[in-house]
């Protein structure tokens, strides 16, 4: 069966009620993206066509969560080539609304806030980026409920209110958005379970990313030296070496043509960062290595679960 593409949230509820009954279905996802999809994007659509009977993705470039209007304008648009990926892994139905759609009064007078979670790291460096990104999310969780098209007990008369299970798939390589998207439904209490998909990269361990086509050959080879300094650390935390943050730091500050941000291991819940003991002493536990730097025109983030 082919992708639909709708472009409603009427059209998204009226067809995910019709797939639902249709195939009987127990459960449904939603994968959130904002197009120029590539490989990584792929794995998210993967994983949740492999544990769900009807499964949307969103394709929407939420402008909310662009500080600068030019950024904006050169997001990569790629509808067409974005629809034959999710075919291909077997997504069912493509929800790619208009600006107007999501947010047809204009901006929103109030929206979601990341709060103490959102100041730092990224926050930072981004004012305002998680909220709308955060509120963005919130509205897109609320349009793919399965519910929302369904009649009570339509679906699956044997499952509880006769409701599918709902799912939303985030990748890891945003893991502080990730982290975000976890506290908000549990703090908001959003009835839909929030799946980390581990990070997909290059041959070479580049980080997926709708922006590394921006990189030239020599910018992409720069660029390597974030994957390697955060392998770096996993392998001594794997090791249970004491990290040594300050010679990998040394690294990524060798390679003249990356402009470092911040570099640092983080709690993984609270991304706070670890004692200094931790990086002087054998490790032990769970940890988040957390890296974001500029090279060329282009604004690269990667990330490293740690664990001992």
């Amino acid at each position: 069966m082919s992708i639909q593409l709708v472009t409603t949230v009427a059209g998204l509820h009226a067809g995910s009620a019709r797939l639902l009954t249709a195939k009987n279905g127990a459960s449904q996802a939603l994968v959130p993206t904002m197009g120029a999809l590539h490989d990584g994007h792929a794995a998210l659509a993967r994983t949740a066509v492999e544990h769900n009977d009807v499964v949307v993705a969103s394709i929407f470039v939420n402008p909310l969560q662009f500080g600068d209007a030019g950024d904006l304008d050169r997001y990569p648009r790629t509808l067409e080539a974005d629809l034959a990926l999710l075919e291909e892994q077997g997504v069912d139905l493509a929800f790619a609304p208009s600006v107007e759609e999501v947010y047809p009064g204009g901006e929103p007078l109030v929206r979601i806030t990341s709060g103490r979670l959102g100041e730092k790291w990224e926050g930072a460096s981004r004012p305002g980026h998680f909220d709308g990104a955060l509120t963005v999310v919130a509205k897109l969780l609320h349009y793919g409920m399965p519910a929302a098209g369904l009649p009570a007990g339509s679906a699956n008369p044997a499952l509880p209110g006769g409701l599918p299970a709902y799912r939303a798939y985030f990748g890891q390589k945003d893991a502080q958005q990730l982290a975000l998207v976890r506290r908000m439904a549990a703090d908001l209490n959003f009835p839909v379970e929030i799946v980390g998909v581990p990070t997909v990269r290059a041959a070479d361990g580049l980080a997926l990313s709708s922006r590394n086509r921006f990189l030239s050959a020599d910018e992409r080879d720069a660029a390597l030296v974030l994957s390697r300094a955060l392998r770096l650390l996993e392998q001594r935390a794997n090791a249970h070496e004491p990290l040594d943050l300050e010679s990998a730091l040394a690294m990524v500050e060798s390679q003249p043509m990356v402009e470092l941000d911040y570099f640092d291991v983080v709690d993984p819940g609270t991304l706070e960062p670890l004692a200094e003991n931790c990086r002087e002493t054998p490790f032990r536990g769970d940890a988040l290595a957390l890296i974001a730097a500029r090279v060329g025109p282009v604004r690269l983030i990667d990330n490293m679960p740690l664990n001992s």
